[in-house]
């Protein structure tokens, strides 16, 4: 009878976590311009990681945003920046093998003497066969928000393209003439808090000036002014596909 609980109790635990199955986050799937299809899947916060035709690209993991463990290795890793929200070296080392390619920027990687692809805003990067990697200058504009991330730290958000798709990955910035300028932008992710990052104002004008087909708000939340993204979504309802997941 003792075994038998025992037993029972063992197949609940089991069954609660998922027998060791890799874990389930919100996803999306796009079809690039090329006909491949490529998933994101949503963390929390900046983190996020895309998949396609087998491969796994992450996107500033923190190891309390997800089971990096359960998940398969990257053949990717991009680092934006240094700040803890965005750089987890314990993820990194989680998430790579000696196959791996890390791609981060500058900062980060004289901070954690990191063994990385370092990139400047203007640097291009082919890490692997069929993904481009472009860096963009992220930083702060307003007044009394430029200490949070100064330009002349060269923090990076990036533009990959995959499969004629381009990906605008735009880390911790507010608007800039970098961003205003860029061009054939498929798909943004854009943050959205303050004061660090875009306000709802900035972020409505940002996507009216790069005119991406697919936009997702991210890095919004955990501060003490909440993101209002039920005016965002409305102010750019005639603008573009604005598809919103639990980013916070």
């Amino acid at each position: 009878m003792h075994y038998t609980r025992q037993l029972l109790i063992m197949i609940s635990l089991l069954s609660l976590f998922g027998c060791g199955k890799k874990p389930q986050y919100p996803a999306d799937t796009i079809t690039t311009r090329d006909g491949t299809e490529l998933t994101f899947r949503f963390f929390a916060h900046a983190s996020l990681a895309i998949e396609v035709n087998g491969t796994y690209i992450y996107v500033d993991p923190v190891m309390e945003h997800a089971a990096y463990n359960r998940l398969p290795k990257a053949d990717i890793v991009l680092v934006t920046h240094h700040h803890s929200d965005h750089f987890d070296r314990a993820a990194v080392d989680e998430l790579t093998t000696r196959q791996s390619e890390v791609v981060c920027d500058r900062t980060s990687a004289e901070a954690f003497e990191m063994n990385c692809h370092t990139m400047r805003p203007g640097s291009v990067a082919n890490p692997i066969e069929g993904i481009r990697i472009e860096a963009v200058a992220a930083y702060n504009t307003s007044e009394g928000h430029t200490q949070f991330h100064p330009k002349a730290r060269e923090d990076c958000g990036y533009i990959l393209t995959i499969g004629g798709t381009r990906i605008y990955i735009a880390g911790d910035t507010e608007l800039t003439p970098e961003m205003k300028a860029l061009k054939d932008i498929d798909v943004a992710f854009l943050p959205v808090n303050q004061p660090y990052t875009m306000t709802v104002e900035q972020a409505v004008e940002a996507v009216k000036a790069i005119r991406p087909a697919i936009f997702y708000p991210y890095h919004y939340g955990q501060v003490e002014q909440k993101t209002n993204l039920e005016a965002l979504q409305a102010a750019l309802a005639e603008v573009t596909d604005v598809r919103i997941f639990p980013m916070e």
